[in-house]
């Protein structure tokens, strides 16, 4: 690693390549930002923003009045192109999000790569970030986790996704709004089981709120509590499930050991409306690849 940030070093000054920093502002509470952070954004030639006008509030408040231009989703390509000619030009550029860390799950990932594929340098400047809030606050494991994202919106990719992660060991961590969060949790509740879980919102705010229970009780208590703003959810792995599955000597019984694989095939059908993906799923849950799958079931087909 030493060998690569020396290369990296030595490319950048041969050239006299501006920098790109990373920095991190607040998810919630002004006072999230760093000394540093601040620092950074009054040094930089220019801050490239998500949302310009979210941004301009910010440094308003921290009397910042450096050139402030627009990267998102939608300009990405145009304005990302721009922004690493200035850097290969000596430009000393900062980039941001509306909250939290830039380049998770946001576009700013897009011209990370491409500025690390120039060899120019990226230097991060951390800040606060909700996922990892929420997961320390959860109660649950933090030794081994996963940022998932977002979970698909539409019923048939979000059963799909929830089935790949089932078996997935360490602590999952996931955004969802609110006016999705009752359905992904009910999909989670149908194909995961009833997992521990912890449901983060307003994350360092003045009405921070955090629901802490299983998936269902945690159903529950949105029926009592509508969804208000974008939810962190933490949700136990695989390990930690709190419907374990009953044991046969030292061996776990799967939850699918009683079916035929027909009937396996057939659950898989019901929740993700696919029969290729469900014999897919089979597959991943049996040890088969998903044509012995389909050949099993022809086979009992012709009997």
């Amino acid at each position: 690693m030493s060998k690569v940030i020396h290369i990296q070093k030595s490319f950048n000054a041969s050239r006299k390549a501006g920098t790109l920093y990373l920095v991190g502002t607040p998810i919630g509470n002004l006072e999230d930002m760093t000394f540093r952070a601040v620092r950074t954004l009054r040094e930089v030639d220019m801050i490239a923003a998500e949302d310009t006008r979210q941004t301009r509030k910010l440094l308003t408040h921290f009397e910042i009045s450096t050139r402030l231009v627009s990267y998102h989703e939608h300009n990405k390509q145009a304005s990302g192109n721009e922004l690493l000619r200035l850097l290969e030009e000596g430009q000393q550029i900062a980039l941001v999000s509306d909250a939290g860390l830039p380049a998770i799950s946001d576009p700013g990932a897009d011209i990370v790569r491409d500025a690390v594929e120039a060899g120019i340098a990226v230097v991060p400047i951390p800040g606060a970030n909700a996922a990892l809030s929420g997961l320390i606050i959860s109660g649950l494991k933090t030794d081994r986790f996963s940022f998932v994202g977002f979970p698909p919106r539409d019923k048939k990719p979000l059963n799909s996704w929830l089935s790949d992660l089932k078996t997935q060991e360490g602590t999952l961590l996931m955004y969802e709004s609110p006016h999705r969060v009752k359905k992904t949790l009910q999909a989670m509740l149908e194909v995961w089981g009833d997992r521990k879980m912890a449901m983060a919102r307003e994350l360092t705010k003045r009405h921070e709120e955090v629901a802490h229970g299983t998936i269902g009780e945690c159903l529950e208590w949105l029926e009592s509590n509508p969804p208000l703003g974008e939810y962190c959810l933490v949700v136990a792995g695989a390990e930690e499930r709190i419907t374990g599955m009953p044991l046969e000597g030292d061996k776990e019984v799967k939850w699918w050991s009683a079916m035929t694989i027909e009937q396996h095939v057939e659950h898989y059908i019901a929740l993700i409306s696919d029969r290729k993906e469900a014999m897919k799923q089979v597959g991943k849950d049996r040890g088969m690849s998903k044509r012995d799958v389909y050949n099993q079931i022809m086979i009992k087909d012709g009997e």
